[in-house]
Parts: structure tokens; C-alpha cells; sequence
């Protein structure tokens, strides 16, 4: 019985550890089966990320604004390192390699994980000395950074990106989607030990890469623009900021955004993020008299006034209970139409803006809005603002009558010149563009610009006449500044003061101007914008200072489009005498050897930057410019990308052979000479091909030809 007993005690004591050990390997299988199959495969795999490169971004003319190139980044897998009994080790050396605190790269060894950031984007000299020392569970990968090989060009509207390459500013952030593409990844095979499976399985996911994009800026005429504003901060007693945009007004293109103070988008933290914002978009002011197109252009378009109309100014107008004066201490008296809007008079306009408002109450407040006014433009930019238009139930006569005189309404720069555009685009107003194409990574177009008009605000008739009244602005008027010898020019300057707490703000004020040309058929309209000019000097008002600044930007752009003078036979031919020259490409060379072949070619150069080499240049290479202009070469280090380390074949057309033997030594380049005498008639590679240093470049001379041909 006692035996019997027993073996009972135990048939159910195996019994119950019988269904103890199902019941635990049910609860591994059905419960924990998901979760520890995971952690199995974690073990023997590795999932590496795979960097998509980032779209490029070009301007117009497929000059490189935005690239992406190669970067190391140190990465570890703790577990590896544990595994190896080597975290103190590893710490140590990373922490001396990467100029790390130790107790953080220790902290992240520690971790239970098989891949960990340690640093980013490092040097290539540190990322050699990583892979040499071949620690276990220590990784050098392959990502992209953003590289901006312009420096300061355009940094407001091409922003830039952060370290994870997600864009953070500009056009980088608003067409992150595009621009960003989708990550890949790599898996391979690991032992039980940590080291990688030679013969296993490996799976790769290929990265999309992501969309072209070209913007509608162009890089000549971006940097004519960016001179002239370094030129207004360097003075010894620079405004707070400035800016300058260009337009073409048959589509809205912008050719040029620029703005002051600017920042190097490669070095982006070392500014303040005050620094990014692009105040043509997000800042407003009152445009005092250049608002006065927009007064001008209703009273037209609405008959209220003619071009035989006569104005009287004593120096003052009444409204209702408050006495506006006009900006020039002497009366201008009894004026024409045209005379009043030369003279800029306050008094004339304010009663223009009254025969708006006598024929329909609301009137001149539709036409401003119509204008495009107190809206955003839809730019494709972040952070446009609305501008500050008064409802029309809250005008009373004051509030009109400032607002005629561009007081009393707050616009942003971009604003003005969208709706200036208007009036050069025989009365459409545009939507401003400011991306031109975008393509995938196939090189299909996805996006394509395409015009688009927002309305008609004035006649094509209405627009005439107001275009012919402002080029005689610039030729009778305050804008005489802006005059350009051989085009016709039309504008209105504009000297606001500021408001601020408590009302106006005593010597501080924004002093602009905004024309266009050629005024008969107009290919650009352009704002100088410059905010808190010094007054000391008392030579702040926009046409001392602002329209010069138009007059030497746009002139320069003129000419660089190649838009022809309007002017007579003689001239003309005075004109094709100018020497035209192309500009070499200097990229790549030392700064000296870069001064010493524009100086071969008759140009002058102007350097600045650090670093051992010429990074970018402007004009581009292979523009036609006068002799003796000035070209600004700018140092860099040389980035890791295809072109670094080339020299591009300059154009020896038309050159004797000992100077394109000098040229070519100048720039690290050979001759091979196929005739000693006439001229460089042909050459090999050619020119603009890449090469590098010590190549030899082929060229035939020979006499020119002295036949005449056809009548």
C-alpha cells in the first residue's frame, strides 16, 4: 500500500510538471512566439540605413545652387561591443578620435541596441582613422550633407538643411517632400559572436532618390543684385537691412531675391537664426509714394481723372479735421497731371484718391485689394506674410488720404512688386513664380512653370498711360537717378517713415524704388528696397539713394540679357564697339593662378572667402561681359563630389599663340601647337570640356580669313 501510495505521489507529481512544461511551452509559442522570433532574427541580422541623395537644386540656366555630397558618419553596435568585453576601450578611442566626452559615447555603448549615432558627418581624416583601428561593433557608413557652392547667394530663398537632411528654410523646406526622396536599406547576416556571415543572405533596398529642382532665379542677376547690397553694408554706416527684387513681369519669374544682412547656408549655425529670414516675403512696411502707381492707376482706370486735369498744391491739404503736408518744405503750386506725379506731391494725389472715392465709397479700397494687397502672393516659399490693409467699413477720409500717399497700410516688398508687375503686364496681375521645373530621378518633368494670372486689374489702355507718366519720373521727376543711357525707364521712389510705438519714429525710415523696362514693352520690373538708411548726411530719401542702386543693377541686367538699347543708329554702333569678352572658368584653381588667368583674359577680380581653392564664381562661367569687368571668385574647400580636382578647357578662339600658351599655363594646362602663326582657329578638347591639371590641350592656328562675303 505504501508503495502504491507513492508511485501515485509521483505519476501525479510528473503529471502536473508534465502540463507545467506544456503549458510554458504554449505560453513561448502562442504568446511569446511573435516577440522572440524578433529577437532572433535581431541577433543574426543587421539593418543598415541606406542615405537617398538629395535632389539637387539648379537656377534657370542649370547652374548648381544646392547639392548633396558625400559624408562619413561613425556608428556602433553595442551589443557587438559588449560583446567583445571592449566598451572602456572603445570609449576611450573614440572620445580622443572624435574629440567626444567619454562618459556619453560610454552611456551609448551601454545600450541594448545594434546601432547607435556616435558622431555625424565627420572629416574624412577622422572617418580613415575609425576604419583603421577596425573595432568591433564600429561602423563607418556612407551618408550625403548639403553643400552650397555659392556660399551666400541666394541663402534666404534656397535655406538650407539640418543634420539629418530634413530642409529647415527656404525653398529646402517647402519642397521637402520633393526634394528629400525615401531612405533604402541593407541587411546582412551576423554570427553568434557579432561578425558578419560572408556567405549569407544579404538584402538590399535601393534608395529613391530625390526630385531636380530648377528655380527661376538666375545666377548673374541674382549676384548683380547681392553686389550692390554688400556694397550698401559696407558702408560706415550701413541700414538695418536691404533688398532687392527682380521680376519678370510677362510671368511673374523672379530672376532675383536678395536680401541683407545674408548667411553662409554651409555654416548656418554659426549665425543667428534672425539671419534666415527672408524679409522680401515675411517683413512689411509702408511704401509710402511708390503706392502712389497703385493711387494713379484706379483714377485712371476709373476716369475720376485725365491727363489735362490740373492740381494746385499750397503745401497742404485739409481733411476733414487733420492738415496733411506735403513732403517739400516750398509748395509746388499749380501743377499739370504729369508735373504733379513727377513732383511726387501729396496733396495733388490725396485729391486724386477724393475723385475715387466721390464716385463710388469703397472704391479706391477694391482696387487695392484687387491689387493683390493684404494677401499672401502664393509664393512658393515659407513664411509669407498678409501685409495690413484697414477694412473698408473702418477708412474714414484721414485714413484714405494717407493710404493714397502709401501711409496707413503696411505691404511686404514682394507685394509692391507683384502688383507694380501688373501694371507692366498691360494690367494681369501675376502669380509671383519662383520654381521653374522639377524633374524625378529619370529626368521626366514632373512640375513645369506655368503662367498664372490672378486677374485683370486695369485696362491694357489704363496701363499705357500710367507707364508712359512714370518714365517721366525718371526723366523730369525725383527719380532722374535711375536713369539708364539707351533704354527707356519708368518708376516712382518712395521714403516712408516708420511707425512704431506711439506714432511715427523720428529719423528712422525706408527709403525705396520701383521701376521697370523697358517702359514701352516691358522684360523686368525691379524694387530696391533699404530699411533705417542713415540720416545723419540728411541723403536718405529713395531717390538719392535707392534709385541708383536700381540704375546700376539694372542696367547691368539689361545688357546681361541681352535686351536691346532703344537707341539711335549712332549709338548703336557705338555700342557694338565694346569689347566683349568670355569668362573663363576658374573653379577649382588657387586663388592666384584664378586672378592671374582673368587678368590674361582682361578682367579684373575680386576675392573673398577662406580655403585653398576657388569655389564659385560670378559672373558664370562662359558669359560674354565687357572688358574689364569685375569678376567675384570666392575661396572653398574642395567638396567630394565627380567635379573636384578638374580644370574646364578655357575658349582660345581668336587668340595669338603665345597668349594662349600663357593662358593655358597660367591654369595648370599644356599646348600642343598645330601652327606657330594667325590665330587659335580651332581647339581640342573643347572648350568647357573637364580635364585635369598637366592635360594638354590641342590647338590649331592659322591666318584669319580676309574674304568678304555677301553684299
Amino acid at each position: 500500500m505504501q508503495m502504491r501510495s507513492r508511485m501515485t505521489v509521483v505519476m501525479i507529481g510528473l503529471i502536473v510538471l508534465f502540463l507545467a512544461v506544456v503549458c510554458k511551452l504554449a505560453y513561448v509559442q502562442f504568446i511569446q512566439g511573435d516577440e522572440l522570433r524578433l529577437r532572433a532574427e535581431n541577433q543574426r541580422t543587421r539593418d543598415l540605413p541606406v542615405a537617398a541623395s538629395r535632389g539637387t537644386i539648379y537656377d534657370v540656366n542649370g547652374n548648381k545652387l544646392a547639392i548633396s555630397i558625400s559624408a562619413d558618419t561613425i556608428t556602433v553596435s553595442p551589443v557587438d561591443v559588449q560583446n567583445a568585453d571592449m566598451v572602456g576601450d572603445v570609449a576611450l578611442f573614440l572620445s580622443d578620435a572624435l574629440d567626444m566626452p567619454y562618459d556619453t559615447i560610454k552611456e551609448k555603448l551601454q545600450k541594448q541596441s545594434y546601432f547607435e549615432y556616435i558622431q555625424r558627418k565627420v572629416d574624412y581624416q577622422v572617418a580613415e582613422l575609425v576604419e583603421e583601428a577596425d573595432l568591433p561593433g564600429v561602423n563607418v557608413i556612407e551618408e550625403t550633407k548639403r553643400y552650397y557652392p555659392n556660399g551666400e547667394l541666394a541663402a534666404q530663398v534656397l535655406g538650407f538643411v539640418g543634420i539629418d537632411n530634413n530642409g529647415l528654410e527656404g525653398i529646402e523646406y517647402y519642397l521637402e517632400d520633393e526634394l528629400s526622396g525615401d531612405d533604402g536599406r541593407v541587411v546582412s547576416l551576423y554570427d553568434s559572436q557579432g561578425r558578419q556571415i560572408s556567405s549569407g543572405t544579404f538584402e538590399y533596398m535601393e534608395p529613391r532618390n530625390g526630385y531636380t529642382v530648377y528655380v527661376t532665379l538666375d545666377s548673374n542677376v541674382q549676384y548683380f543684385a547681392e553686389r550692390a547690397l554688400d556694397e550698401i553694408m559696407a558702408q560706415e554706416n550701413p541700414p538695418t537691412s536691404c533688398g532687392i527684387i527682380i521680376m519678370q513681369p510677362k510671368t511673374g519669374a523672379l530672376l532675383a531675391m536678395a536680401y541683407r544682412p545674408g548667411y553662409n547656408p554651409n555654416f548656418y549655425s554659426n549665425y543667428d537664426s534672425t539671419a534666415y529670414r527672408n524679409g522680401l516675403i515675411s517683413d512689411v512696411y509702408e511704401p509710402g509714394s511708390t503706392f502712389k502707381i497703385i493711387t494713379l492707376s484706379t483714377a485712371l482706370e476709373e476716369g475720376t481723372i485725365s491727363e489735362s486735369d490740373r492740381f494746385y498744391d499750397p503745401g497742404y491739404i485739409k481733411v476733414a479735421d487733420a492738415r496733411i503736408g506735403c513732403w517739400r518744405a516750398n509748395p509746388h503750386g499749380s501743377q499739370s497731371f504729369r508735373e504733379a506725379v513727377q513732383n511726387s506731391c501729396n496733396p495733388a494725389f490725396i485729391q486724386i484718391q477724393q475723385t475715387i472715392e466721390a464716385k463710388e465709397s469703397g472704391l479706391f479700397h477694391k482696387y487695392i485689394t484687387a491689387f493683390g494687397f493684404g494677401s499672401p502672393t502664393g509664393i512658393e516659399l515659407p513664411g509669407e506674410a498678409s501685409g495690413l490693409v484697414t477694412a473698408a467699413n473702418k477708412l474714414g477720409p484721414v485714413e484714405l488720404a494717407t493710404m493714397a500717399i502709401g501711409q496707413g497700410i503696411a505691404v511686404t516688398p514682394l507685394q509692391l512688386v507683384t502688383a507694380v508687375s501688373a501694371v507692366a503686364n498691360d494690367g494681369v496681375l501675376l502669380k509671383p513664380q519662383i520654381i521653374s521645373r522639377i524633374e524625378d530621378e529619370n529626368g521626366d518633368v514632373v512640375r513645369e512653370l506655368e503662367v498664372e494670372a490672378v486677374r485683370q486689374v486695369i485696362s491694357a489702355d489704363t496701363a499705357a498711360t500710367v507707364r508712359s507718366v512714370l518714365e517721366s519720373v525718371v526723366t523730369d521727376g525725383t527719380a532722374h537717378r535711375a536713369y539708364i543711357e539707351g533704354y527707356r525707364v519708368g518708376g516712382k521712389t518712395g521714403t516712408a517713415q516708420k511707425a512704431g510705438a506711439g506714432g511715427y519714429q523720428q529719423g528712422k525710415y525706408v527709403s525705396s524704388f520701383i521701376g521697370m523696362a523697358p517702359v514701352d514693352d516691358p522684360e523686368i520690373v525691379a524694387l530696391v528696397y533699404i530699411n533705417e538708411p542713415y540720416v545723419g548726411g540728411n541723403v536718405y530719401q529713395g531717390g538719392q539713394i535707392a534709385a541708383p542702386v536700381f540704375q546700376a543693377v539694372i542696367s547691368d541686367t539689361l545688357r546681361y540679357l541681352g535686351i536691346t538699347p532703344q537707341v539711335s543708329t549712332d549709338e548703336q554702333e557705338q555700342a557694338a564697339e565694346v569689347t566683349k569678352v568670355t569668362v573663363p572658368d576658374v573653379t577649382n584653381l588657387s586663388p592666384d593662378a584664378a586672378a592671374e588667368v582673368l587678368a590674361l583674359c582682361g578682367l579684373k577680380s575680386s576675392v573673398s572667402g577662406t580655403g585653398s581653392i576657388i569655389a564659385s564664381q560670378a559672373p558664370a562661367s562662359y558669359s560674354k561681359v565687357a572688358l574689364g569687368t569685375t569678376i567675384s571668385i570666392v575661396k572653398g574647400e574642395a567638396p567630394t563630389s565627380e567635379s573636384s580636382g578638374y580644370i574646364t578647357v578655357p575658349d582660345l578662339t581668336g587668340k595669338r599663340l603665345s597668349a594662349a600658351a600663357e593662358l593655358l599655363s597660367a591654369m595648370g594646362l599644356k599646348l600642343q601647337a598645330n601652327g606657330a602663326s594667325g590665330v587659335a582657329a580651332e581647339q581640342w578638347p573643347a572648350p568647357g570640356a573637364r580635364v585635369t591639371a598637366g592635360s594638354t590641350v590641342g590647338v590649331s592656328f592659322a591666318q584669319p580669313s580676309d574674304e568678304v562675303t555677301g553684299p
